[in-house]
């Protein structure tokens, strides 16, 4: 449990990833707690979109994640991934890959009021087969690593954490939405639960 203030109107972009977040966390400490933590057990499969985008939640023993991307810029191209969330691999698998664009589409998002503070300090941009930060990558899959970050952070909107295998095909946030929600309309598909602590707590 933590109380998260904000006093602007969204979270800091920082460095485009999550490793920030977890060094301040890390440097806050943690305080072991007397109730024990509740989580929603997925109990069967929900999908949402179609045969090009879509995403699912079915039954598992932890939250597991298994992505997989497909863009056309060479320096992405197809990349997948599966990563169970057990023993400390959030912050060692997921939490240091950057948010990404490609370098045509800035422009235009400029022109609509967004990205304003997008730079290479907090993004990973991206030019046809190049990659124009001076350092490169962290990870040489760092795009798929970002999608299934986000992807947990949709998942937490349930508001507590998930027990169960998230799968993600070409999905964004507006899908991963849309599969809590069909998992919430559905008493059927889930349970709470009580979770034992583990290093990804």
């Amino acid at each position: 449990n933590v109380v998260v203030e904000l006093d602007g109107p969204e979270v800091p972009v920082m460095d485009g990833s999550a490793a920030p977040f977890v060094f301040l966390v890390e440097c806050a400490g943690l305080v072991e707690q007397d109730l024990p933590r509740q989580a929603l057990e997925i109990l069967k499969q929900v999908s949402v979109g179609d045969e090009k985008r879509g995403a699912s939640l079915a039954p598992s023993d932890c939250l597991s994640i298994d992505f997989k991307i497909d863009f056309e810029a060479g320096a992405v191209g197809q990349q997948g991934l599966d990563v169970r969330l057990i023993n400390g691999s959030f912050k060692s698998e997921l939490s240091r890959a950057r948010t990404f664009g490609f370098a045509h589409e800035f422009d235009k998002l400029r022109e609509m009021g967004l990205t304003q503070g997008g730079s290479l300090d907090n993004a990973v941009v991206v030019d046809g087969d190049d990659v124009l930060n001076e350092d490169g990558l962290r990870y040489k899959d760092e795009f798929v690593r970002h999608k299934m970050l986000d992807g947990v952070g949709d998942l937490y909107l349930a508001g507590m954490p998930i027990i169960g295998h998230f799968r993600g095909r070409c999905s964004g946030h507006a899908l991963n939405h849309a599969l809590l929600r069909a998992v919430f309309a559905d008493p059927t598909a889930y349970q709470y639960t009580e979770q034992v602590p583990t290093a990804d707590a």
